[in-house]
């Protein structure tokens, strides 16, 4: 962490404002925030067997498609 200490007659805001300048310059908050939403990456395995449900849904929905049980989707460009 950030090794200040308050200097005597200093008061608390001017404190609190060189802490907060510190962290800030010291990109240790900011190391922090990153590493706090970092999600991993998906194994093999994972990945396979999203790809395996995909492919299974489409073929599904398509069957619905065509027997006019799900409507006709536009596609966007």
């Amino acid at each position: 962490m950030a090794d200040l200490k308050r200097k005597s007659g200093e008061s608390f805001e001017s404190f609190l404002r060189k802490f907060k300048k510190s962290l800030k310059n010291g990109k240790r908050l900011e190391k922090a925030r990153e590493k706090q939403h970092l999600v991993p990456k998906k194994t093999k395995r994972q990945q396979k067997k999203y790809a395996l449900t995909s492919i299974k849904i489409k073929k599904e929905k398509d069957f619905l498609r065509k027997t006019g049980k799900l409507p006709e989707e536009e596609i966007r460009r």
